[in-house]
């Protein structure tokens, strides 16, 4: 009995990485194929049918690069910001609320909170230990525009922990049973859509990666795994932000083919994003954060102190 409990959560994080991974493979393909359609030309369709293997192609391409790295940098964090960055991104699936008994989070959104801000570590890690000017300020605004954005997504949770009176992402399905969350919080869900493009820089808001200034931006000294590992992060980052839009927002039934069908909308929103909008000046994206975000999130956050307090006392 002892082995099968150890076991069982083993084995169900293994499936669900393996999963996360395979999904990060077809996002990629996603983006193309959408931002290939919207800019009026074809996307990658070559290699396969429809170039359906093209991700994987684009995996062992990668892989299978000779792996350099500057003679000046400072060698073990430049190696290790990326897997660790990586492991990060997966860690954080773990707060899925999944009936199989994987994990019990009871604290799944301090959990949540925890790891994207060690997040942050990595990207300044790598753009500091690359000894490059432009990865140093790529990392620079990336540490800065990460932080500003995630104290209004902190708030924005914080609000619904106190309207729920819970950390557990399952109470989430249970109080989203009439009605989403998405009709009595709208601009709430803007809000958290925008952080979430901003958390895992994303156009508009990609100025870590500002191609027309910073060649590359905080990864612009890596090649072949380290560069894989970053990108494989950094979408893995997108799906979580995806599904926990869905959680929060959109009803938590996870054991629907409903949930997956937004999940999958909602990552279309990013690509959609991108495609659509021009980058941000860097003054706005503070302002934006600072200025709009931060009020709205905390007068939604009194709001909802103030509800669970007057229906407290009416239960009483």
């Amino acid at each position: 009995m002892f082995i099968y409990d150890l076991m069982m959560p083993l084995v169900g994080s293994l499936i669900l990485i393996i999963c996360v991974l395979v999904g990060v493979a077809f996002l990629t393909l996603l983006e193309r194929k959408v931002l290939g359609y919207i800019q009026i030309r074809k996307g990658p369709n070559k290699v396969g049918f429809a170039g359906i293997p093209q991700p994987f192609c684009d995996a062992i391409k990668l892989f299978t690069k000779e792996q350099t790295y500057p003679v000046v940098s400072n060698y073990l964090p430049y190696y290790f910001s990326p897997i660790f960055s990586l492991f990060l991104s997966l860690l954080v699936w773990m707060i899925i609320p999944y009936f199989i008994g994987m994990y019990s989070f009871s604290l799944g959104l301090l959990f949540f909170l925890c790891c994207t801000s060690l997040g942050v570590y990595t990207v300044m890690i790598a753009g500091w230990s690359s000894n490059s000017n432009y990865a140093l300020l790529g990392g620079l605004r990336a540490v800065a525009q990460t932080i500003s954005y995630e104290v209004s997504m902190a708030l924005i949770l914080l609000s619904f922990v106190f309207l729920i009176g819970s950390y557990c992402l399952l109470d989430f399905m249970v109080f989203q049973g009439g009605v989403w969350f998405l009709f009595l919080t709208f601009p709430l869900a803007l809000s958290w859509f925008a952080s979430c493009l901003a958390e895992t820089n994303r156009t508009p808001f990609d100025f870590a990666e500002g191609e027309s200034e910073l060649v590359s931006g905080f990864n612009v000294e890596y090649s072949s795994g380290g560069f894989a590992l970053i990108f494989l992060a950094e979408y893995a980052s997108i799906l979580f932000m995806s599904m926990l839009f869905c959680v929060i927002f959109l009803g938590c039934d996870l054991f629907s083919l409903m949930f997956f069908l937004k999940l999958t909308f909602i990552s279309f929103m990013f690509i959609w994003v991108r495609g659509t909008l021009p980058r941000f000046r860097y003054d706005k994206l503070m302002y934006l954060a600072w200025k709009s975000f931060l009020p709205l999130s905390l007068n939604y956050l009194f709001l909802f102190i103030g509800v669970s307090i007057f229906f407290k006392t009416i239960m009483m």
